[in-house]
């Protein structure tokens, strides 16, 4: 944790002969383009402090160019290197540097041990520590750390026994080891048999006992401590908040001899997680030095809690916003369908990062604008930031609900030249665009060059073969996933049981309905009915349909108005009028509005010559002012969408396409 960690960095500090200072150091001029000169010890010393510099900040390539054009090099100079590669996570560099490292000392032992230790390659560190011939309490604490680290606290705890001499962080990493695995009883022990204490042994306790909900023993130990740092107060304070005594942790708060910026945040973050926006707000205004994350974290909780317009006030009423804000409001407005309100705020800000992009991109999308959605990618290509992929899932997305196959072409084409396919969230979004298209091939193409397939890629090419009706195909992938480690979720079995209704495979169906509960034990939900209810229906099995009707209320599961729907249609087909007309009122108390209920109902009176009671049918769609939705059509032409509504004559080009499609009939009749 990180209590201790200045403490520790001071000990493996004591290792070395360098004395550390912070320097602020430009570019080193001790080599001009055609001279190289020895450097002086205390030359040495600065550009060995540089390296350090660049690692740190993380211009690698720098500290490279610095330590190849020095033609004198002491040990820190390699334990530098060694350490800085570490530290920016380019393992197999840091290694090769050790192993190159003329002379070595026991920092660059400890250094080694501590970098594999942070990379999980915990044989590599037990490798070198056992070459180790002379050791010091750093590298014992070093091995323990680590093995803290990577879960291992038997083996920290034999590293911990054997240690000839322990200090005071020796002691803290093992306690910290046994809280970190829930070993509380044991840390407790450990922490009784200290003979000295530091702040850390007693903060780490305190927040071991608050994370296992020992609140009262936390603040028993806390009440104890015979000396306290703002750390201590903080971890007291994060602990009375995550037992939910929020209330006496404001009292605490009022209590404390300091603060730092993270006792503010620890508080007001505390009273959002509550929804106590107020009082989130009242601390805010009093915290010194106000934290933009912290004010966004409440805007967050305002916009989802619906009051979108309130928390775009106070932007607009005091100094603190940015991106991150703005984004926020726009997802908000998103949300609660203001979709020109989002949009206008869109369009004021003065800069916008790929984020905000994605954000109305993906929010019109989700509203029903896609068009839209399409053509703000349009302009992010032209003159915004760079796509990532969330925003090609986006716009795969909206293609898929738009059967707008051109541009979902094109947008593959972008994504292959970009590198963006290496993302499994966009190749699922390209399979299911496909599918969706009526492209099932190429569905099928990019399912099989992925590297790895997650459920959401299986169930993309699941149900995408199941929605065109190819319901065997739908199976076999199906039984391919099985063999594999992803399981099925309750969406795979959608797919599985729609295919099975598509392609009328009863028995099929039967089996995979029972195969979910039993095997994968999935409870079904409406979806799962709705399918099997139109798969019985289509063999005219209504009374078996009815049965399961019976069976999820018996679940306690609401019949939803789809599954009422299936059955309908099935009652249509095998003319069961008596079991049609429950449907087909259940259906009506839930959508009033539905015309092609009424106009279904009617329809099978007409079939069996009730024509009464058809047209008492008529005469209710009238006094619920219920009328007829015209039918829609549309295509694409060069990525433009064109709809059709019946009997609609307002479409800019309507004579042309007329004329064109009498040409038309007039081909086919000749």
């Amino acid at each position: 944790m990180f209590y201790h960690k200045h403490s520790h960095k001071c000990q493996l500090l004591k290792t070395l002969t360098l004395t550390k200072r912070t320097l602020c150091i430009k570019t080193p001029t001790f080599f001009t383009q055609n001279q190289t000169s020895t450097p002086t010890p205390r030359n040495l010393k600065l550009l060995n402090t540089q390296i350090t510099t660049f690692m740190r900040n993380g211009q690698i390539q720098e500290a490279q160019n610095l330590f190849d054009k020095m033609s004198q090099r002491n040990t820190v100079t390699w334990n530098s290197m060694v350490r800085g590669y570490f530290q920016n996570g380019q393992f197999k560099k840091a290694i090769s540097f050790f192993d190159q490292t003329p002379q070595r000392d026991i920092f660059s032992y400890n250094t080694m041990i501590s970098g594999l230790m942070r990379c999980g390659n915990v044989d590599g560190a037990r490798e070198v520590f056992n070459k180790m011939i002379v050791r010091d309490i750093v590298t014992g604490n070093s091995m323990i750390s680590g093995y803290v680290r990577n879960g291992l606290i038997d083996e920290a705890m034999m590293v911990f026994d054997e240690m000839p001499e322990k200090d005071v962080i020796s002691w803290n990493l093992v306690i910290e080891g046994f809280v970190s695995c829930r070993k509380l009883d044991l840390a407790e022990k450990y922490f009784e048999e200290m003979n000295i204490r530091d702040i850390a042994s007693w903060t780490i306790m305190i927040s071991g006992f608050s994370s296992a909900g020992r609140i009262v023993e936390a603040r028993k130990l806390f009440d104890n401590m015979p000396m306290r740092d703002v750390q201590a107060w903080n971890v007291m304070l994060s602990g009375l908040i995550e037992n939910g005594c929020l209330d006496l942790a404001e009292d605490f708060f009022a209590r404390m001899k300091e603060y730092s910026s993270d006792s503010w945040k620890i508080l007001i973050n505390g009273f959002v997680d509550a929804r106590r926006i107020n009082d989130a707000m009242r601390y805010f205004w009093k915290m010194p030095q106000k934290c933009q994350k912290t004010w966004n974290s409440i805007l967050l909780v305002l916009t989802r809690a619906g009051l979108v317009k309130e928390a775009h006030t106070h932007i607009e009423k005091r100094p603190y916003f940015d991106i991150v804000s703005w984004t926020n409001m726009i997802v908000g407005y998103f949300e609660s369908n203001n979709i020109l309100a989002a949009a206008k705020i869109f369009e004021s800000m003065s800069t916008r990062d790929a984020t905000a992009w994605n954000v109305m991109i993906c929010g019109l999308g989700e509203n029903d604008h896609g068009e839209e959605g399409l053509k703000f990618f349009v302009r992010m290509k032209e003159s915004g930031p760079s796509a990532d992929e969330s925003t090609v899932t986006s716009v795969l997305t909206i293609c898929s609900n738009l059967s707008s196959l051109k541009f979902g072409e094109q947008t593959h084409s972008q994504v292959v030249k970009s590198g963006l396919n290496n993302f499994t969230a966009v190749s699922n979004a390209m399979i299911t665009m496909y599918a969706r298209c009526g492209n099932r091939n190429y569905a099928l193409s990019e399912f099989s060059f992925m590297h790895t397939h997650d459920v959401i890629s299986w169930n993309s090419i699941i149900c995408g073969f199941a929605h065109h009706g190819d319901g065997e195909k739908a199976l076999e992938m199906f039984e391919r996933m099985i063999l594999t480690d992803a399981e099925p979720n309750h969406i795979t079995f959608v797919g599985v049981l729609s295919a099975c209704s598509h392609a009328g495979l009863l028995t099929k169906g039967y089996y995979y309905f029972n195969y979910m509960k039993a095997k994968c034990f999935i409870q079904p939900t409406s979806e799962h009915y709705t399918c099997m209810a139109d798969l019985l229906g289509k063999f005219g099995l209504i009374d078996e349909a009815m049965r399961f009707l019976g069976e999820m209320r018996i679940h306690g599961l609401e019949i939803p108005a789809s599954v009422w729907g299936a059955l309908l249609g099935a009652c249509r087909i095998h003319k069961n009028i008596e079991v049609g007309e429950i449907a087909g009122e259940e259906i009506l108390k839930m959508e009033p509005q539905n015309s092609g209920i009424y106009l279904i109902m009617a329809e099978m009176y007409l079939n069996k010559g009730r024509r009464k009671d058809a047209e008492k049918i008529f005469a209710r769609m009238k006094l619920n002012k219920v009328k007829k939705q015209p039918g829609c059509s549309w295509i694409e032409v060069n990525n433009n969408g064109h709809v059709f509504l019946s009997g609609d004559t307002s479409h800019p080009k309507f004579r042309v396409i007329c004329d064109t499609m009498d040409l038309i009939f007039t081909e086919m009749e000749t």
